[in-house]
């Protein structure tokens, strides 16, 4: 870079030639801070997020890149997760920048951070990226030394021209996030209205308050002005340089184990149901580990089998991801009734639980829920869902759930073992009987039934077994 005076300020051009050479006026000074990562030279800096999505690009695209490519296929549903994140954050910084500036924080400001999901911090991790048109040691960049008062150096500025793309090495799915965010920004701006279609915010009407309109735009200011986000510049790599880079980043990190990434988040409504209203209120205790000795079993749930079976009572899902807080509010009181009703089942939490009861076998909880799925949230729900769930969650307790239920077995019986224990016309509540379809769903050994490991295709037929003993509607066509 070039050097400065005892001022702090460039030297004099001394040519036209000069100029030419260290830029023009549409340059952006940049203030950096210079370090050297495992001996390599590198920069960073602290920049608007609308001010990086502009100076960066991805290199990603086959007839536009070649063989310049260095990043893996986009994935759009990761970066629409990504573009949530993002909103709620600006949403979140919205509000905090009226906070310092001790303005007026409209309900409907708050209304819609409580709709996007507040949680107890947000932070995008800081963005690799590449400057390609310049060496490695960044001397042909033009730059000047920023000295405090006490002759000590603060920072620098660097001025990056239009040449001087920034290509994401890591982070091509935060900034398509940031691209959602933008679009959708823009066209709720233009429009007065929200996206018909793939829209970010879930609102129940699609025109919007001015109160609203008012946040949206003040979201654009922040994200252009009070809103930064850190990135770690490296200079000059070459292609494989860069290839190399990504793998490392990506490759050589430990992921988090689902169950610390469950028992530490408090974003999701889900989670945060499950932390407060079945842990804290109905005192299930909960374990981070498999526990496979059914003899030590102290009555705990796993989480990850806690966080499974909700995911089907919620969302008729195999995880709660997706699960946003407009979608999970409005079933959280049900929901809890399901959970007093499985925690008044003989046996279940207690010392030894899995040898006292099926109940405490996940994939009996996960048809439970199917059922409570099915009569109260589901687009099918009958006419009298509401009759038929307190049938359900009144006759949970009655349901004999000990390992001596012949039911449970009903598929190891022959068809005279069948008739003679009045279980023939739990024949109409099952599915087919097509030998293509898994109909094992476990064994009675030792005393004990011992359910499958295989939860998706065992927990329907489980569910159709409670259908029979509850006098429920029958799920098959055969039966109607």
């Amino acid at each position: 870079m070039y050097p400065a005076n005892a001022q702090g300020t460039p030297s004099p051009l001394t040519s036209l030639d000069n100029l030419i050479d260290e830029g023009g006026t549409a340059d952006k000074p940049m203030k950096v801070f210079i370090g050297h990562n495992l001996g390599f030279r590198t920069f960073v800096m602290h920049v608007p997020m609308h001010e990086f999505f502009e100076m960066s690009e991805v290199a990603n695209d086959p007839i536009r890149d070649g063989e310049a490519i260095s990043q893996r296929k986009l994935d759009i549903t990761h970066a629409q997760k990504l573009a949530l994140y993002i909103l709620k954050g600006l949403v979140t910084a919205t509000i905090t920048r009226r906070g310092i500036e001790k303005k007026t924080i409209p309900d409907k400001f708050i209304e819609v951070q409580t709709n996007l999901g507040k949680q107890p911090y947000l932070s995008l991790q800081p963005l690799v990226v590449n400057v390609r048109e310049c060496s490695p040691s960044g001397e042909n960049l033009r730059g000047i030394r920023l000295i405090t008062t006490d002759h000590e150096t603060a920072a620098f500025k660097i001025f990056l021209s239009q040449k001087h793309v920034l290509w994401v090495v890591d982070g091509q799915h935060r900034r398509k996030g940031m691209e959602m965010v933008f679009q959708f920004l823009d066209e709720l701006r233009s429009k007065g209205a929200y996206p018909k279609k793939g829209s970010l915010f879930q609102s129940p009407s699609q025109e919007i308050s001015p109160d609203e309109m008012a946040l949206w735009e003040e979201c654009f200011v922040v994200a252009r002005t009070f809103c930064t986000i850190v990135v770690e510049v490296h200079l000059g790599l070459d292609i494989d340089q860069e290839r190399q880079l990504f793998h490392d980043l990506n490759r050589l990190s430990k992921k988090v184990e689902t169950s610390i990434a469950l028992s530490f988040d408090n974003s999701n409504p889900v989670n945060l149901f499950i932390k407060d209203r079945i842990i804290n209120n109905l005192g299930v205790k909960v374990q981070e580990r498999d526990q496979s000795d059914w003899h030590t079993d102290d009555g705990s749930v796993t989480r990850k089998d806690l966080v499974a079976v909700n995911a089907i009572l919620f969302l008729n899902k195999t995880n709660i991801a997706s699960a946003i807080p407009p979608e999970v509010t409005p079933k959280v009181e049900v929901a809890y009734r399901f959970w007093e009703a499985v925690t008044a089942i003989s046996g279940f939490g207690e010392p030894q639980a899995r040898e006292k009861t099926v109940a405490a076998q996940p994939v009996v909880l996960k048809a439970l829920a199917k059922l409570v799925y099915d009569f109260a949230f589901s687009n099918r729900r009958p006419d009298n869902g509401d009759v038929i769930l307190n049938q359900i969650f009144d006759g949970i307790t009655e349901v004999d759930f000990s390992h001596q239920n012949p039911m449970w077995q009903y598929f190891d019986m022959t068809e005279e073992q069948r008739k003679g224990g009045d279980f023939e016309d739990l024949a109409l509540y099952l599915p087919e009987n097509d030998i293509t379809v898994n109909r094992d769903i476990g064994k009675f050994q030792g005393g004990f039934m011992r359910f499958g490991a295989k939860h998706n295709d065992i927990y329907p037929i489980i569910g159709d077994m409670i259908r029979w003993r509850l006098d429920l509607p029958i799920r098959h066509k055969k039966g109607a």
